[in-house]
């Protein structure tokens, strides 16, 4: 199967870096539980981009620490033969840093792109299954007929309970949800 999995808020948890970022800089708390909705309305737009500016600088991004059991996961999708697209709406310029950051770690990947259209670049590729935390690429995705999946946070749970939309609450639910999927779909193909 062609994966196509998010950085942010997928492989790793990243609200609590915004959050800090966002409290030092501006002195506003972004509290993880309420954060209800994708749009981040505390801040105001110059102020979002330089707190993801500061998040996704080289250091930052080389300090990130997986989910547990997302690396093991994919690495076992990737072994077992699975195209995996690391896909993020970080800034082109932060390719070569999430690069190190994903090696680092013990990711493996076919692709890398870092762009702001995620489904575009998907439908290039032939991506059967989107993992993502944003309702939107994953309503966009369910759009061109993508399979999706994501891990639940408080801005995404709505879409869980009501679109078709696979949902765990870490990468260990995720896989025991996607397992079956993508060996099913790998004996298709065979």
């Amino acid at each position: 199967m062609r994966i196509a999995i998010d950085i942010d808020s997928t492989l790793h948890h990243y609200w609590d870096r915004l959050s800090a970022a966002a409290l030092h800089r501006f002195g506003v708390d972004l509290p993880y539980e309420e954060q209800l909705q994708w749009g981040i309305t505390r801040l105001r737009r110059d102020q979002l981009h330089l707190c993801i500016q500061e998040t996704h600088s080289a250091e930052a991004i080389l300090a990130g620490e997986p989910y547990p059991d997302a690396v093991e996961t994919v690495r076992r999708w990737h072994g077992e033969g699975h195209f995996i697209h690391i896909t993020s709406h970080r800034d082109p310029q932060t390719r070569e840093p999430s690069a190190r950051w994903l090696e680092q770690i013990g990711v493996p990947y076919d692709d890398l792109h870092c762009s702001h259209d995620k489904v575009g670049r998907c439908r290039e590729l032939g991506i059967e299954l989107l993992i993502d935390d944003s309702p939107e690429n994953l309503l966009r995705a369910i759009d061109h007929d993508i399979l999706v999946a994501t891990i639940a946070h408080p801005w995404n749970r709505e879409i869980c309970d009501e679109e078709d939309v696979i949902c765990a609450s870490d990468w260990r639910g995720l896989a025991a949800q996607l397992d079956p999927l993508l060996a099913r779909r790998g004996e298709v193909r065979s």
